[in-house]
């Protein structure tokens, strides 16, 4: 059964899209951005900040859904621009242990807001 998911503590959708569905034992988010879910404004700091800021969306939402980060079983992480990777990858570590998730990165490309990083995940639920 489909389920969708939400929570106020992650930026509200801006398009006709749900922050997660649940199927199954399986969590599908949709991708998350370095948008404030307090005021939904984007925030545009260092990638670094903006990762953060993502990745502690991503979390929200997996809590939302009665998972956790060391549930995530494959990142989709889509930069800008490829000379961001390392910034990135800094604060990447950081959220995930060293079982890390499978993950495709890839750069050139234009996220909403002129966000230099976006990012979504598949995640397990227990």
């Amino acid at each position: 059964m489909r389920k969708i998911i939400t929570t106020d503590q992650a930026p509200k959708a801006v398009g006709p899209y749900s922050q997660a569905v649940r199927y199954g034992n399986l969590l599908f988010l949709s991708g998350q951005v370095s948008i404030n879910p307090e005021n939904d404004e984007i925030e545009k700091g260092t990638v670094k900040e903006q990762t953060k800021r993502t990745l502690t969306n991503i979390k929200a939402v997996l809590e939302a859904a009665g998972s956790g980060i060391d549930q995530v079983l494959k990142c989709n992480v889509y930069l800008a621009d490829i000379n961001n990777f390392n910034e990135m990858n800094e604060v990447y570590r950081a959220f995930f242990s060293s079982d890390y998730p499978a993950r495709l990165c890839v750069s050139g490309v234009d996220i909403y807001g002129g966000i230099a990083v976006e990012i979504d995940v598949i995640a397990a639920v227990e």
